[in-house]
């Protein structure tokens, strides 16, 4: 019976990939820092005005829960969270490798993985919330496999060559919005952006069923054709991600301590003044559609850059935490980083239980007093955080990934 029970523990351990604490709480701080944004979403869509319009009787709580979550949580967490699937890539098909007879063994099955995942997305996507952003994740992990065999033998090059097409893609971004405004008349651009971000707002909070689905499907295809511009981003993120497994930055921290203070001292040096800026333009155009203009839109093309600097100080100061050997945010973080997918996915779901006209339409009352959402957020957090310890307590994977792990290794035993 003993010998059994050894048996059986050790193929359980095998089918799931070798896990670092580390590596979960940066997913699970990722996950609640995307939800910080994305809550926001299900309230007032994805147009230009991603927080909506301030009510006349804004408080000053009202104006903080906008200003704090713009600077703090708007595109830090996706650049985590796109980085954290590159390491994910790295650690997984080194663990497939040992499992495998070949690299093209490796592929097949680590495409099956990304073939599920693309089909969750777009399920997420049309069914449930818009801003799915599983299915750019698989679609931009399906060229990473394609080139698998140049990113394994010329990653540095393929890191760099792909930094500058992001980075020229920022330089034109930036170049359009500084003449974007040239011919616009500004009374008019506020009232379209204000009339587009309130005609969502019923869709999503007040809406029936059929033209919430229609808005959903609307929105889901825009941001996945908008999704085509992060890809530079994402393969860079991505990139990276497999590097830093690859040299052992992520996985011994403590070996390259002084390499994350540098990281963590750049990032908080540039990315706390821009994104107080951004910040600052978020809450302005919230106040007052009226005010959007030129300088606004160049600072929300820089966005992508300056996010990522104050997401690289993020993980370096959970990298020095563990390099210390510092365990509270693991305690609480990484039973959630553990099941990062079903989490995102669930979050989702409560979004719209919660929030949208088809549940209890909560969002109504988050669009009259925006500080509500503060609080929103915190309840979920400490929920999931709850759930994840106990089902962790018995189960060594959540339920999502165990579904995608069994899909996977249907492909293993094909070959």
């Amino acid at each position: 019976m003993q010998e059994q029970a050894e048996s059986d523990t050790a193929a359980k351990e095998a089918r799931v990939p070798m896990r670092f604490s580390q590596i979960d709480t940066l997913r699970g701080l990722a996950v609640f820092g995307i939800l910080a944004v994305n809550i926001w979403s299900f309230v007032w869509g994805f147009g230009t005005l991603r927080y909506g319009v301030l009510p006349d009787a804004a408080t000053l709580a009202d104006k903080a829960a906008v200003f704090s979550i713009a600077f703090l949580a708007e595109q830090k967490f996706y650049p985590i969270f796109a980085f954290l699937f590159g390491a994910g890539f790295a650690l997984q098909t080194a663990s497939l490798r040992q499992k495998l007879s070949d690299w093209s063994s490796v592929r097949r099955v680590y495409r099956r993985r990304l073939a599920a995942l693309l089909m969750l997305g777009i399920l997420h996507g049309t069914l449930i919330w818009a801003g799915d952003i599983l299915t750019i994740y698989g679609s931009v992990g399906f060229l990473i496999v394609g080139m698998a065999g140049a990113v394994r033998e010329r990653i540095g090059t393929n890191l760099w060559n792909w930094s500058v097409v992001w980075l020229a893609l920022i330089a034109c971004n930036v170049a359009m919005a500084l003449t974007a405004y040239t011919d616009s008349d500004p009374y008019t651009l506020g009232a379209r952006l204000m009339g587009e971000a309130r005609s969502t707002h019923e869709a999503y909070a007040y809406g029936s069923l059929p033209r919430l689905m229609l808005q959903r499907l609307i929105d889901y295809t825009a941001v996945t054709l908008n999704s085509l511009f992060l890809v530079p981003h994402v393969l860079v993120l991505f990139l990276l991600g497999i590097y830093t497994v690859r040299d052992g930055w992520l996985t011994e921290p403590q070996r390259h301590a002084s390499l994350w203070r540098r990281v963590c001292l750049a990032g908080y040096a540039v990315g706390i003044p821009f994104n107080l800026l951004w910040a600052t333009v978020v809450l302005t155009e919230a106040e007052n559609p009226f005010d959007a203009d030129a300088h606004g839109l160049t600072v929300y093309s820089l966005l992508p850059l300056g996010g990522s600097f104050l997401a690289a100080a993020y993980v370096a100061t959970v990298m020095l935490a563990a390099a210390r050997g510092s365990a509270p945010l693991e305690r609480w973080l990484a039973p959630v980083g553990r099941m990062a997918l079903t989490n995102y996915l669930t979050q989702s779901v409560i979004g719209v239980l919660l929030l949208q006209g088809f549940g209890l339409g909560w969002g109504r009352q988050v669009a009259d007093a925006p500080a509500l959402v503060v609080p929103l957020i915190g309840f979920i957090m400490l929920c999931q955080v709850c759930f994840c310890r106990w089902w962790l307590a018995l189960h060594a994977q959540g339920p999502v990934e165990w579904l995608i792990s069994r899909y996977v290794r249907r492909g293993i035993s094909r070959d």
